[in-house]
């Protein structure tokens, strides 16, 4: 045990200590910093990212409700439990989490013209800009996104992961940002037609 790993900002020792989805990894004696986030192929990819990002961590709002003594808190995707949220915070909304300090520091909601990225499904790992979110009652609400490329897809509410305001991110992207190619552009690219 050299203790050399930290996730989310606390050193792991167990080698099979389960990282998930915008968990930040720290290796503090080479001074490198990761994230995990997914490709557009729907993988894990572990991306690098600098000291300023690796200080905060984007979690996704599962539920919001009120606890013993009608004191009001959140929980997270990741499991964090935090206690008198902002007041505007609500399920699927996304809020800013500070790693050192573990309050939160910044939140965005989850409206129409915000970047998200899927974190589930087919379309597992793309990104784009909320564009149109549709309700059925008795259903999953649909969730349509469409990419900088242009490219519409449409997904579950509980795939769509907010990570930024208007069209700029909160965190760092991995190659492609998020756009996924069609197999003939992925083959051209490949090959340099």
């Amino acid at each position: 045990m050299q203790r050399h790993i930290k996730v989310d900002g606390k050193i792991r020792t167990d080698s099979t200590y389960p990282c998930g989805f915008m968990d930040v990894i720290d290796i503090p004696k080479t001074d490198e910093h990761f994230r995990l986030v997914y490709d557009t192929k729907g993988r894990f990819v572990v991306h690098r990212i600098g000291r300023e990002e690796a200080a905060y961590k984007l979690c996704k709002v599962r539920k919001l409700e009120a606890g013993k003594g009608g004191v009001p808190y959140i929980v997270t995707h990741d499991g964090r439990t935090i206690r008198y949220p902002d007041p505007d915070i609500k399920a699927n909304d996304t809020v800013m989490f500070n790693l050192e300090s573990g309050k939160v520091t910044d939140f965005v909601k989850f409206d129409v013209g915000n970047m998200a990225m899927c974190v589930g499904g087919h379309n597992n790992g793309r990104v784009g800009t909320i564009v149109n979110r549709e309700k059925h009652k008795g259903s999953f609400e649909i969730v349509h996104i469409e990419d900088a490329a242009g490219n519409r897809f449409a997904t579950r509410i509980s795939n769509v992961f907010v990570i930024g305001k208007g069209k700029t991110p909160l965190i760092s992207l991995p190659k492609r940002k998020g756009v996924r190619l069609s197999i003939l552009e992925e083959q051209a690219q490949r090959f340099g037609a």
